[in-house]
């Protein structure tokens, strides 16, 4: 059997335009769609991120993270403290994948890596890496 993928992430806000238009300006994500019910639809070329309107009635749950994969975790720090949040911190040694953890304008949380979700590799073993690729230049 073919291994699912997570292709599609639903978060629930109060202002979707204004998520949206974040995400659109700190990832580089476009957006896709807007819904007549207020929601907006961005993707990375992989994933479709939903930004659905809350309603009255709801108690959202809320997300506990989602990650993104980047290139350059410092721009989208700088990115982050400059829509007002704070600077992205440092996840545990003992976190394989993501580097870095942020939040967006509503609060939800997401990690950043540069290493990437492909391959379990903890934060010693990417430093040693980092270092030896440094030594070579």
């Amino acid at each position: 059997m073919a291994r699912a993928r997570i292709r599609h992430l639903a978060i629930k806000s109060p202002n979707p335009e204004r998520l949206g238009n974040f995400y659109q300006d700190a990832f580089g994500m476009e957006i896709i769609h807007r819904s007549k019910s207020g929601g907006v639809y961005l993707t990375d070329g992989y994933i479709t991120l939903a930004l659905l309107k809350c309603r009255p009635e709801d108690t959202p749950p809320g997300i506990n993270h989602f990650g993104f994969e980047v290139e350059d975790s410092e721009a989208v720090g700088r990115k982050l403290t400059e829509a007002g949040l704070p600077a992205p911190t440092q996840r545990p040694q003992t976190t394989p994948y993501a580097e870095q953890r942020g939040m967006d304008l509503d609060g939800n949380l997401f990690d950043i890596s540069e290493h990437g979700y492909a391959a379990v590799e903890y934060p010693p073993a990417r430093d040693a890496k980092a270092s030896r690729a440094k030594e070579k230049v």
